[in-house]
């Protein structure tokens, strides 16, 4: 969309208007510029900064102040008026940023102590692109008659009947209309005939329709849908907790809220936590609606992102689904947010701007009077204290949907039923594949973990290979022929010798990774017809669009996969499914491993018996006395986190807490030592205040950084945010050294 330049001698005027302007830059806040007209909060100008010019807002508020390079303002006094830089275009035709997503900026920035420039940022990746942002121009017919000295051929002739017909059209469109060529069109509009107007940016999708399809309920999905209902209608802030048992038609039911919020002329964004399950719920909501939602998420292309975002900005596009980063969408009537798998740790951003998605939904919908429900089968325990609090309020759904019934449990003693040397499957659990297989049924095979093996070893010095730029093993992918680092993703060749002591073809593979469960299923079952649902091979939601296509017209036996197959699937054919390490994430020193654990093979088995057959879930576990196992075994979900809850809440570790660990890293270790315990030697002290540390962190070497972690914790009564501008605002800088905050982690690498 175009920028309407301001005029020259505005820049050499001393009269006008001072603006606070947000800029994408990790400043304090909003700079001063002036204008030679007064622009309203929220509207989006082109501004420059040193030798550069940056797209930023004209903000609410006094403006913070830079060093005199930039120029706008020094820092500790404000420019006088006649030396500050002038802006240097506003952004007519971008819909500027309401005022709810204004405060959410300001409201994100200050919870996670983030700069609110860079929190800006995730707002402004479609406007920024300046040159994709150019209205839409068309063209219609100048009043009057035609010149006596046109000459109309039949394809001139024809483009007139299309704009009387139609109406004003793009270029493309006329063209398509009529049949006529791109130069006919500007041949018209060189003689007269035709005149440039603006056009209205299509809406990537239609209206949907609340009263197209509606389900037919069971007794308890309907009160559960009515009180849904019943919270949108209230038009003000509250937030509903949507628990049911895998299968019970948690989706269905909240579409109903849908409905309602539609009817309302009201808008509805969805979150998922990953991509790729896109594609299934848009199927879903397009047999419901009549009509499939806009999707938001990163794999789109730069067109469909400037058409979406702007039709979310002028209340065109009624629904949305995508990732945590749709929060920052600039919704006009926004009315309802749903987070769906509210428990999933993907909606956690750990890198840049430090968010929770879920958290900052619920802050989102405050902010316009609207309602949140949060769904999930195993929902958090923050979720769930916040309901026994009566902050949240709370639908159960306690039954599958239909004739469905929740799978039984078995536990595999790989202790007594371990497999043969160099295998990872138990014979029992190969034997319940096959007679799936001759019953026409179909398995799945988890295990959380990528690649063909976690660690290669050397049989004759013992050495194992490690990322040359963090403190992790080198994961071995036997398809693509590479050793990978998960964490910072550098990659190398596989290799034949060892690297430390040069002995050749003594490099063993230590562990199973998914290939190597796919390679041993190949063999164990060689009619099998077997997928990989991984996401280093599904990488986009086409691929995965195309994944569960095979599976749902039966063109798979066995599906082998991570943690992208406990996610929301609906396959009725599946009946078995077997846990290949089952103990995997129970271990180190993570606060959550143990609800993980639990939250991940609860979805997991909740992928069998999902149609008219009856379904089975095997675990392959050392470890059948942890209380994970004990509770997975008697389907005890509530009684499991319950116990977790007594553990913590002496302690007050969240949620009956508050953490926030700050990470020093810096390229020499003895820097980001050092910088620790000076950290330390003046950390917040007193009642209810603790600070643990500093330790180097569990991930010790990153990205060729070295990295100590101090926990700060307290009690849920202290406000966690000024104690720590307190600590931080006088720490000493040393040289590359940085200090990280993540208030409420969710991740302890």
């Amino acid at each position: 969309m175009a920028e309407n330049s301001l005029p020259p001698h505005s820049r050499r005027m001393e009269a006008g208007h001072r603006l606070s302007v947000l800029v994408p830059r990790p400043f304090d806040g909003p700079l001063d510029y002036r204008s030679d007209r007064l622009l309203v909060p929220g509207t989006l100008v082109r501004v420059p900064l040193g030798r550069q010019e940056l797209t930023g807002c004209v903000w609410d508020g006094e403006p913070a102040h830079l060093p005199v390079d930039f120029r706008p303002v020094s820092r500790g006094k404000t420019f006088a008026f006649a030396k500050l830089r002038p802006i240097s275009a506003v952004l007519e035709h971008v819909p500027p940023l309401p005022d709810d997503l204004r405060q959410f900026i300001d409201w994100v920035a200050a919870y996670g102590l983030s700069a609110p420039g860079m929190v800006l940022a995730i707002a402004l990746r479609v406007p920024a692109q300046a040159g994709s942002m150019k209205p839409l121009m068309g063209w219609m017919r100048k009043p009057g008659p035609l010149p006596d000295t046109l000459r109309l051929t039949p394809a001139r002739r024809a483009v007139l009947e299309a704009l009387e017909q139609g109406g004003p059209g793009t270029t493309a469109m006329l063209a398509a209309q009529s049949g006529a060529s791109a130069a006919v069109i500007r041949g018209l509009a060189n003689a007269g005939v035709l005149e440039e107007c603006l056009m209205e940016v299509p809406s990537p999708a239609g209206q949907a329709d609340p009263d197209h399809a509606p389900p037919t309920l069971s007794a308890e999905q309907a009160e559960a849908a009515e009180a849904l209902v019943a919270g949108v209608e209230e038009r003000t802030f509250n937030v509903t907790l949507l628990e049911g048992v895998t299968g019970s038609g948690k989706t269905e039911v909240y579409f109903e809220a849908v409905a309602a919020c539609l009817r309302q002329g009201r808008q509805v964004l969805v979150l998922l936590p990953e991509i790729v399950l896109t594609a299934q719920w848009t199927d879903r909501f397009e047999r419901r609606f009549g009509i499939r939602p806009a999707v938001w998420h990163s794999e789109l292309g730069q067109k469909t992102r400037r058409e979406t975002w702007c039709a979310i900005a002028e209340g065109r596009q009624q629904v949305v689904v995508g990732a945590r980063s749709a929060l920052f969408l600039p919704f006009a009537r926004l009315g309802l947010v749903v987070v769906d798998e509210e428990h999933e740790n993907t909606y956690k951003q750990e890198e840049g701007v430090l968010y929770h998605g879920r958290d900052m939904a619920i802050v989102r919908a405050r902010l316009v009077q609207g309602a949140v429900i949060l769904v999930s089968a195993t929902p958090s325990m923050e979720t769930l204290v916040n309901v026994q609090k009566g902050r949240f309020r709370h639908e159960v759904l306690e039954a599958r949907h239909g004739t469905a019934q929740m799978p039984e449990i078995t536990l595999i003693d790989m202790k007594e039923h371990g497999p043969e040397r160099g295998q990872f499957l138990s014979p029992l659990l190969c034997e319940s594949i096959e007679e799936r297989m001759k019953a026409g049924e179909q398995s799945m095979l988890f295990l959380n973990r990528r690649g063909y093996a976690p660690m290669t070893l050397c049989r004759a010095c013992g050495h194992r290979l490690q990322c040359p730029h963090c403190s992790a093993w080198m994961v071995e992918h036997r398809r693509r022929r590479i050793l990978a680092c998960h964490h910072c993703e550098y990659t190398q060749p596989l290799v034949s010798a060892c690297p430390s002591c040069g002995a050749q073809d003594s490099l063993v593979p230590i562990g199973p990774g998914v290939e190597r469960i796919h390679e041993e299923a190949q063999a164990r079952f060689p009619d099998a017809r077997l997928l990989s649902m991984v996401s280093d091979t599904l990488t986009s939601p086409t691929a995965m669009e195309e994944a569960v296509r095979k599976i749902a017209s039966r063109e798979v036996d066995l599906i082998i996969g991570t943690q992208v197959v406990a996610k929301g699937w609906h396959f009725p054919d599946l009946t078995l499914v077997g846990v290949v390490d089952a103990d995997l994430g129970l271990g180190g020193g993570d606060l959550r491993a143990a609800e993980r654990t639990m939250q991940l093979l609860h979805q997991v088995a909740g992928r069998a018996g999902r149609g008219t057959k009856p379904g089975q879930v095997m675990l392959q576990s050392y470890a059948g006395d942890h209380p994970v196992m004990k509770a997975l075994l008697a389907n005890d979900f509530i009684s499991f986190m319950e116990q977790e809850a007594a553990q913590r809440r002496p302690g007050f570790w969240p949620p009956y807490g508050r953490l926030a660990a700050v990470i020093v890293s810096a390229p020499k270790e003895r820097q980001a030592e050092e910088l620790a315990r000076l950290l330390a030697m003046h950390a917040p002290r007193g009642e209810g205040i603790q600070v643990l540390g500093p330790a180097p962190a569990p991930l010790a070497l990153l990205r060729d950084r070295y990295r100590y972690r101090l926990l700060l914790r307290t009690r849920r009564d202290i406000a966690l945010q000024p104690l720590l501008r307190r600590w931080l605002d006088g720490a000493p800088r040393k040289n590359d050294a940085r200090i990280d905050v993540d208030v409420d982690p969710v991740s302890f690498m």
